[in-house]
């Protein structure tokens, strides 16, 4: 359907032509006295929205009878006029790095859908942002992506917004749902930028903006039935027009397991690929699949809903005066605190908010100071269990005020590190455990443990896809990739170089990796020694960070070869980088941009915005975390 094309429908927010009382505007009608007087009798009483509608079926009566061009001209031009309005509809837009906010923009549609809502889907980067003039209605919902940046899929979108190309929206209502993890110095950004520029653009939110933190269910559950009530009633009631809803990548995942369904699949394996001296514990990971009917691509993630520790749990209820037996209500259920503590909430990762609740219940004098200081507050929650802020000031709590102070817990999600055309109905993860010694006790990663401590093999798991459109290998096999994966970020590039091994892709294959020590770190090295023997694998630069005084990190591997790098980027290379996004990530794009300084012969912002463009043009993806 032609987007542009007005189909015929009762629209309240269709104003009428001319004047807006009830009154027939004074026009040189081709009316006599009698006709006219009939007419106005006939439309005394009807609002604007119905009078739009009238405009509109005179029009349609003028372009399906004879009439001379006397008598047709006015009400055309009348209905033209009505015409020239955007189409009552729904657009919503997703911006959305890992899968959430297009989660949420995919039961938002299909929630309209249900109540007779005309409505339109779009991935934000398929999504042209000078069309936004044409639209009444628009919901984004947008994750926020790394340092407050927007997802890859918005990047094009989120500029335009701030260009002079940018459209006035004086006609456009809109609301916004934010997703982001209020433990990050910018908080829901993305989701705040949108709603700045539109409102600087002259739109109008129908609805006041939402910031969900990582347990967004409930409240964008919330958010969505009240915008819906709130776009039903502006919109029109008329016959609902064909739905426009452009792809939004590879069928991945589709089946009836999901996040909210998660299939309850097996552990096959779990192997330490690091050595006996390495002083991190990586883990190869391998669960069974079958029957599920779950597919996954390369890049795609493995969404993993995990139990917490027992003794962990008990630890935090003998810091508050709890013995475990006491009961809560958690969804309508009633069970115990200890083992709503192990299967319903986050008791490992701690957040800015439950250091700011449990400083007032406290009194603790040194939380209440780190409270005052936003940054410092930010860092002590990042390096602090929960476990160790209650221990900060003995404090008995109730049931019901300990849970108060958690968040729901919510699955991790892991780059998957298989390709299905390799391993069929199996899906294989890179796992590092988390741990560190805190006052002489050993403190774990709740997922982390769980999957290479506490799982055993046999043992059940629930897990999900989690589809990524912005991290995926280009469709032409013959094109060169360069792959960036330092420690467990080579997971993806595992799926990758298997992928192109069973499409026999003729592309050219560039691995960096980079890890402690070649003898104790080096992950997976027997294969990827065999596909540099097979020459699958084009070129393979290390980096071990230990093995010599200097600090040697993949970025500098990237500089050292930087004549090489932008000659393959020159022959139309995609770039991807896996891993820490607090400072590798950084590191390696600075390297990409003075790459391109130096060897492009190009000004500092010359090569940083030649960079951005690779990444608009999806040829630089990046899953970072």
């Amino acid at each position: 359907m032609n987007r542009d094309v007005v189909t015929m429908s009762l629209n309240k927010n269709v104003p009428s032509q001319g004047n807006t009382s009830q009154e027939l505007p004074s026009i040189a009608a081709p009316l006599n006295d009698q006709q006219l007087g009939s007419l106005q009798q006939t439309v005394a009483g009807l609002s604007s929205q119905q009078l739009a509608w009238v405009s509109g079926y005179f029009w349609g009566l003028a372009q399906s009878q004879p009439q001379t061009a006397s008598a047709s001209a006015p009400l055309t031009q009348a209905a033209t006029a009505v015409a020239a309005q955007p189409a009552g509809k729904l657009t919503i837009i997703f911006a959305s790095q890992t899968g959430n906010a297009k989660g949420v923009a995919e039961s938002l549609e299909q929630e309209a859908k249900a109540q007779g809502i005309d409505v339109a889907l779009f991935d934000a980067s398929d999504y042209k942002g000078k069309n936004l003039a044409k639209e009444t209605h628009v919901i984004i919902v947008a994750s926020t992506n790394g340092e407050g940046e927007a997802p890859d899929n918005a990047i094009e979108l989120h500029e335009f917004l701030q260009s002079k190309k940018a459209p006035k929206l004086p006609n456009l209502k809109y609301g916004v749902i934010g997703l982001g993890d209020s433990s990050y110095e910018f908080f829901c950004q993305t989701g705040k930028d949108f709603d700045t520029y539109l409102s600087k653009l002259g739109a109008t939110p129908f609805i006041d903006r939402v910031d969900c933190d990582v347990d967004y269910e409930a409240p964008a559950s919330d958010w969505k039935a009240k915008a819906l009530d709130k776009v039903k009633d502006d919109l029109a009631a008329g016959p609902q027009a064909e739905v426009v809803q452009l792809p939004v990548g590879q069928a991945s995942g589709h089946s009836q397991y999901n996040k909210q369904n998660p299939y309850t699949a097996t552990l096959l394996t779990s192997q330490k690929i690091t050595g006996r001296d390495s002083g991190k514990d990586v883990r190869h990971v391998e669960i069974d699949l079958e029957g599920s009917g779950l597919t996954y691509q390369p890049g795609d993630a493995l969404g993993v809903w995990f139990d917490n520790s027992s003794e962990l749990a008990n630890a935090i209820l003998g810091k508050v005066g709890l013995s475990g037996v006491e009961s809560v209500d958690v969804d309508g259920e009633s069970i115990s605190i200890h083992s709503a503590l192990v299967s319903k909430f986050e008791i490992t990762a701690s957040n800015p908010q439950l250091v700011t609740k449990f400083a007032e219940l406290s009194g603790s004098k040194k939380l209440q100071k780190l409270v005052e200081d936003k940054d410092k507050l930010r860092e002590y929650a990042t390096n602090t269990q929960v476990v160790d802020v209650l221990a900060e000031k003995k404090t008995k709590l109730s049931a019901e005020e300990l849970i108060g102070l958690l968040r729901r817990l919510t699955p991790r999600l892991y780059s998957i590190a298989s390709s299905q055309t390799e391993v069929d109905e199996e899906v294989h993860l890179t796992v590092g455990l988390v741990e560190y010694d805190k006052d002489d006790e050993k403190r774990f990663g709740g997922a982390s443990s769980f999957l290479t401590q506490r799982l055993e093999e046999g043992g059940e798991v629930k897990v999900f896809v989690e589809n990524n459109n912005n991290f995926k290998l280009p469709q032409d096999d013959n094109t060169p990739i360069i792959m960036v994966g330092p420690g467990t970020g080579i997971a993806p590039f595992r799926s990758f170089i298997q992928e192109r091994d069973n499409r026999d892709a003729e592309g050219k294959n560039w691995l960096f990796f980079g890890d402690r020590t070649f003898t104790q770190d080096f992950l997976y090295q027997v294969e990827w020694q065999k596909y540099l023997k097979s020459g699958l694998l084009s070129r393979l630069d290390v980096a071990f960070s230990r093995d010599q005084v200097e600090k040697v990190y993949v970025q500098h591997r990237i500089l050292e070869n930087a004549a090489q790098v932008w000659q393959w980027i020159q022959e139309g290379a995609y770039i991807y980088v896996c891993g820490d996004a607090t400072r590798m990530a950084k590191d390696v794009h600075d390297a990409l941009v003075i790459v391109a300084e130096q060897e492009g012969k190009m000004p500092r912002d010359d090569a940083e915005q030649f960079i951005n463009d690779l990444r608009k043009a999806k040829r630089y993806q990046r899953d970072v975390y």
